[in-house]
C-alpha cells in the first residue's frame, strides 16, 4: 500500500527507510540522483542487495530510462542479486520496453553481452525474491489476460528465429522455466504514448506485476494545469491494470511533503477512482496514505453486514435498508474486510 522512494546515492538514508514502516522501499537511481553520482548509486545499491534480507521491507529499484545508456547495465547488475524484490521501469512507452528489460533481467545470471559491474555483485543466481511483492505470479484461478500473456511469451520463445530482434529479448526456454531468474517488473507510464498502450504494456510479459502513473512528466507533456486534466489517464491506468489481472495501481507521489491535509484529500480522490495505496517521498506521508486508503469503520461494518447476509441466505437479495446484494457486491465487501485487517 505504501511505496517509499529514497535516493540510491545516499546509503544512510536508504538504511533508515528500510525500517520506517513502508510496505516497499524503492531505491531510486533515476530522478533522485545527480548524473555525476549515478555510478556511485549503482554500486551502493548492488552492495545493499547482495544481502538476501536487506531490511524489514522488500526493496525495489527504479532504474534509469530504458532507452538511455544506463538501464541495461543497471538491470544486468541488479537482477540476479538475492535482496532485490522488483524493478521499476520508468517512461515505458510500449510492450517492447518490457520485453527489452525482461531480456536483460532474465539473462543477468549468465554472462552479460554488454557492460556490467564485475565481481560477485554482478553474477550468481537469484537465491530468492523476498517480500510480498515477489509472490508467485499465479495462485488459484489464473486471470484470462495473465494466462494469455504467459502462453504468448512461451510461443515467442519457441518460434523466434536466431539472430532476430525478438530472439535477443526473449528467454531461450519457455517462459515458465525462465521466470525464477526474472525479478518482478513494474511499469511506470509517464507519457501520452504510454497511456495509449496501457493494456498492451500490462499484458506484455508474465514478469510484469504492476503498472503505475508517473504524473509529473505526463502532466508536462499534456500541458495539464490541475488534477482534473489527469482524470482520464488515471482511470485508464486503473482499468488497464484490472483488465490485465494486476493489482490496483498505487497513486503517483504527492510532491508537497509539508501539506499532509492536501495529501489526504488527494488520496481520497485517488481511492474513489480505484487506486490502492500511493508512492511517497518522505516517511511522514506514510500514515496519511495508509489511513486514506484503508476502509473506515462504517465501511467495515457495512461490508460485514453484506457478508453475513450472503452467508445466511445465499444468492441475490435485498438488505433491510433496501440495498441489493449480489455476488459482485459480496466480493467487494470481502475485499473491504481483507483491507481492514491491516488495522489489527
Amino acid at each position: 500500500m505504501t511505496w517509499l522512494y529514497v535516493p540510491g546515492d545516499r546509503p544512510e538514508v536508504v538504511a533508515k527507510a528500510l525500517h520506517c514502516g513502508a510496505d516497499v522501499v524503492v531505491v531510486d537511481l533515476e530522478d533522485a540522483v545527480a548524473p555525476d553520482r549515478k555510478d556511485r548509486a549503482l554500486r551502493a545499491t548492488a552492495e545493499l542487495l547482495s544481502d538476501p534480507a536487506p531490511g524489514t521491507a522488500p526493496v525495489h529499484v527504479r532504474v534509469n530510462a530504458l532507452d538511455g545508456p544506463r538501464a541495461e547495465t543497471e538491470i544486468r547488475t541488479l537482477a540476479a542479486l538475492p535482496g532485490l524484490a522488483g524493478l521499476r521501469l520508468p517512461k515505458v512507452q510500449g510492450p517492447a520496453d518490457i520485453h527489452r528489460a525482461a531480456g536483460w533481467a532474465t539473462t543477468a545470471a549468465r554472462p552479460a553481452a554488454g557492460p556490467a559491474l564485475t565481481g560477485r555483485l554482478a553474477t550468481g543466481r537469484r537465491a530468492r525474491t523476498p517480500g510480498a511483492a515477489a509472490a508467485p505470479l499465479t495462485t488459484g484461478t489464473t486471470h484470462p489476460a495473465r494466462a494469455a500473456r504467459t502462453a504468448r511469451t512461451a510461443r515467442t520463445a519457441r518460434t523466434a528465429a536466431p539472430g532476430s530482434a525478438t530472439a535477443t529479448l526473449t528467454p531461450a526456454a519457455p517462459a515458465p522455466a525462465a521466470l525464477p531468474a526474472t525479478p518482478a517488473l513494474y511499469a511506470l507510464l509517464e507519457s501520452a504514448l504510454g497511456i495509449e498502450h496501457a493494456f498492451a504494456i500490462a499484458t506484455a510479459h508474465p514478469a510484469l506485476r504492476g503498472i503505475a502513473l508517473g504524473e509529473a512528466d505526463l502532466a508536462t507533456e499534456l500541458g495539464v494545469r490541475d488534477e482534473a486534466g489527469l482524470a482520464w489517464p488515471r482511470s485508464r491506468t486503473v482499468v488497464a491494470a484490472r483488465a490485465a489481472g494486476l493489482a490496483p495501481p498505487p497513486q503517483s507521489v504527492y510532491p508537497d511533503v509539508a501539506d499532509l491535509d492536501g495529501l489526504a484529500r488527494s488520496c481520497a480522490r485517488g481511492r474513489a477512482l480505484g487506486f490502492l495505496g500511493r508512492a511517497a517521498i518522505h516517511p511522514r506521508q506514510l500514515p496519511v496514505i495508509e489511513a486514506a486508503h484503508l476502509p473506515s469503520p462504517e465501511e467495515v461494518e457495512a461490508a460485514a453486514e453484506i457478508v453475513r447476509a450472503a452467508g445466511a441466505e445465499g444468492g441475490a437479495q435485498a438488505l433491510p435498508d433496501g440495498r441489493f446484494v449480489d455476488a459482485a457486491v459480496v466480493a467487494g465487501a470481502r475485499r473491504v474486510l481483507s483491507l481492514a485487517e491491516r488495522r489489527n
